[in-house]
């Protein structure tokens, strides 16, 4: 099948880039154009070498042209961009309106390890009259190709400064070597990600000069809105194919072990074959081995077999709706473990090319892919799944990060690079204004009154704070969750936090495994058999978390408060109603059926008053602020509530706060009933003890307070003397439930491991 002509490219405007350009200070701009000389624009040269890199390089080269005050603009093109066997692909770049300065021809044929390296010298030969001829102030260089290397080399020995782009991961095959050879010959780095950017801190580059940006192709993603992408499926697909019913694949040999490659690319054709679901499949790349590769396809006859399209190159901006609307995509592409992710389609990652990436739950890896049978069972796990969208790589603001450092640097300081050697310092490398961008999770926490969504940081700090009361019906609070996590993640941006994900913390029985709110409390209506994950997964492109408001409660001590670095702990929530969540052994206990932990409903009497769960003489019906409420009510109506130094208005609704007030001013029937519900709680306690036996027990909420004394009270007089140590204290926090929401995503992403 022939290819194409590649579809325009917008110029990236608008959305973030528009908050960026509002909040860059005119001033500092006009100052790094002085210290550069008063009218000196950046000459920047953008090489590139096939059509992956300029996925990447493109958004920079728009956003470099969008500003012509500062910028000037020289292409250059070489490498596969200009052989036809691999789309002459240069054409892309003549369409999206760039003017190539030159082309360069610079692969040897021959697809072998040899052609590698001769490809490799004929570029260092070519280059330094091209550079010559353009004398750039810098050159951006993308990635771990061997053209790439001849590209930093030349520029390093002819005094030119290089800003290298996705430097610092870690991947398999002879890439990495190359990668970090580029990072060492480079002046200024461009990384997608936080592991990324600790090993170019690990490698000894200067903090100072690299920036934490994300991959610029996440900007194009993250804005890719095509209302006609059927019509796209249906040129590269046939007319009969839906969505998420078809494959991507794309396999790329590893020059490392080229026969072990080549052998797995038939295997994967055969399950391909086996598994009889229309397939794009994606020539590939021009490493050694791609030609045995090309042998492989024509001998199975993909070419012209009625179930798969193969094809030499597909536009960006419709590839990415293509494995936006997979079933799935397989192969050893970095494009499957990076970009995909954007859009939760899942994905089979084969063999070791990717080994050491990061990835999302959306991948599956068969690192030894060594039978058809292997790579067909992934392909029946993966195939029409749908996973949490992905932000590991980005969020959709690198290029006014890039932009912005790009103007920051300053080519009076000495061209020879300083390299921080051990031990390096625990401040990671900061942005441009020399302020680091804060991890941060987007928190909600739905209660029966209020719906709130803060930005909580990694170290607690609740940066920025939204309130709404909580909508009766599901509609409604759906719309108003997503309004407001939209809100606030625009607002991340203008504080500087890089938001990694949402936790929400809903009262209720949650499968957390899922995001579905199975069943909830009379508290919040139409809020069972709820998927919170999958629409604001969608909506948000980034990873959701969803568990119970107790379970929130203990994760938020474990990580901030007093369960820091306790092994076993309870926390109980005395509150609206009675919750908890327990910690054994430094994790959570969901049970089997996601119900453990329901703390408030612990029966401490058989006949005791009804509780909203429909039993009797549970904790809640006795210590909640609903019982007390209840109880408060019965005074006021027997005229027994109010004391001397006590007045309420006639409208006011009586509360537990009342109790409170009259107890504390000599009321002895509200003193007996508080006495009471501390009795209760403190049982409960006891045979909490008695059942888990945790060294801490965590009281948190407004009654926290008033119940302490109770609780130990009780325990004393009734526990077994082997829990009797136990302590039992106030909680510290002042937000429980949102540091415990944003505990799900900071704890996940900060220690997953792959």
């Amino acid at each position: 099948m022939g290819t194409n002509a590649p579809a325009r490219r917008e110029p990236l405007t608008g959305g973030p880039h528009e908050v960026y350009f509002k909040n860059l200070s005119k001033q500092k701009q006009k100052e790094v154009m002085e210290k550069n000389g008063n009218n000196h624009k950046l000459r920047v040269c953008v090489a590139t070498c096939n059509r992956a890199d300029y996925s990447k390089l493109a958004p920079i080269m728009f956003g470099i042209k969008a500003e012509p005050q500062f910028f000037e603009l020289d292409v250059v093109v070489l490498g596969s961009h200009l052989i036809d066997d691999y789309g002459n692909t240069y054409r892309m770049i003549e369409q999206d309106d760039f003017d190539i300065h030159t082309r360069l021809h610079t692969i040897v044929r021959g697809e072998d390890e040899a052609a590698m390296v001769e490809s490799v010298g004929l570029a260092l030969v070519k280059l330094p009259d091209v550079l010559n001829r353009l004398k750039p102030d810098i050159m951006i260089v993308h990635g771990d190709r061997f053209d790439a290397l001849a590209l930093a080399t030349s520029a390093a020995l002819m005094n030119i400064r290089i800003l290298h782009i996705e430097g610092g991961e870690v991947s398999g095959t002879i890439d990495d070597s190359i990668r970090h050879a580029i990072t060492k010959l480079a002046h200024y780095h461009v990384c997608c990600t936080r592991s990324a950017e600790q090993h170019l801190i690990a490698m000894c580059e200067d903090h100072d000069r690299i920036l934490l940006a994300g991959c610029p192709s996440y900007d194009k993603l993250l804005s890719a809105k095509n209302k006609d992408y059927m019509s796209i499926i249906r040129v590269w697909l046939g007319e009969d194919v839906k969505t998420r019913d078809y494959i991507v694949a794309l396999q790329h040999p590893v020059t490392t072990d080229i026969k072990h490659s080549i052998k797995m690319f038939e295997l994967t054709l055969d399950a391909l074959i086996s598994f009889n679901k229309r397939t794009l499949v994606l020539f590939p790349n021009v490493d050694a081995g791609s030609k045995e590769m090309v042998r492989v396809m024509r001998k199975k006859g993909i070419e012209h077999h009625p179930n798969f399209r193969a094809v030499k190159h597909v536009p960006f901006d419709q590839f990415i709706q293509l494995v936006a609307h997979a079933g799935c995509m397989i192969g050893n592409s970095s494009c499957g473990v990076r970009e995909v992710g954007a859009f939760g389609t899942p994905v089979i990652n084969l063999g070791t090319r990717q080994t050491g990436r990061e990835t999302g739950e959306n991948v599956l890896h068969v690192r030894d892919a060594d039978t058809q049978d292997k790579i067909l069972h992934a392909l029946q796990l993966q195939f029409g799944k749908q996973y949490p969208c992905s932000k590991i790589y980005g969020d959709g603001n690198a290029v006014p990060r890039i932009l912005k450092f790009l103007k920051s640097i300053d080519l009076k300081e000495p061209l020879q690079k300083k390299f921080c050697f051990p031990p390096v310092k625990d401040n990671i490398s900061q942005d441009i204004d020399h302020i680091l961008e804060t991890q941060s999770a987007l928190a909600v926490d739905l209660g029966g009154t209020n719906l709130r969504v803060a930005i909580v940081s990694m170290k607690g700090e609740i940066v920025k704070k939204y309130t709404q009361l909580n909508p009766k019906t599901y509609e409604d609070r759906l719309e108003l969750i997503l309004k407001m996590c939209v809100e606030a993640a625009s607002e991340a941006v203008n504080v500087n936090c890089r938001i990694l994900g949402v936790g929400i913390s809903t009262g209720g029985r949650v499968n957390p495994r899922e995001g579905i709110v199975l069943h909830s409390t009379k508290l919040i209506q139409e809020w069972s058999s709820v998927d919170l994950r999958t629409p604001i997964s969608d909506a948000l492109h980034l990873p959701v978390w969803v568990d119970n408001d107790g379970n929130c409660a203990a994760l938020a001590e474990r990580k901030f408060g007093h369960g820091k670095g306790i092994e076993n702990f309870v926390t109980l929530i005395t509150g609206t109603g009675i919750g908890g969540g327990i910690v054994h052994q430094h994790e959570l206990i969901h049970g089997s059926s996601f119900c453990a932990a329901e703390l408030g409903h612990i029966v401490v009497s058989l006949d005791g008053p009804e509780c909203l769960c429909g039993s009797q003489g549970c904790i809640e019906a006795y210590a909640s602020g609903i019982a007390l409420q209840r109880e408060a009510k019965k005074l006021h109506d027997e005229d027994l509530l109010l004391v001397e130094g006590m007045s309420m208005k006639k409208e006011e609704v009586v509360s537990a706060a009342h109790l409170i007030q009259a107890a504390k001013l000599g009321n002895t029937k509200a003193d007996s009933i508080l006495r009471t519900a501390g009795t209760a709680l403190g049982l409960g306690v006891v045979n909490i003890l008695h059942t888990v036996n945790p060294s801490l027990v965590i009281l948190s909420g407004v009654l926290a307070s008033h119940y302490v004394n109770a609780v130990k009270d009780v325990i004393n007089r009734q526990a077994l003397s082997s829990v009797k140590t136990v302590d039992v204290v106030v909680s510290n926090l002042a937000d429980p439930a949102l540091l415990g929401a944003a505990s799900l995503v900071l704890d996940y992403t900060t220690r997953r491991i792959y």
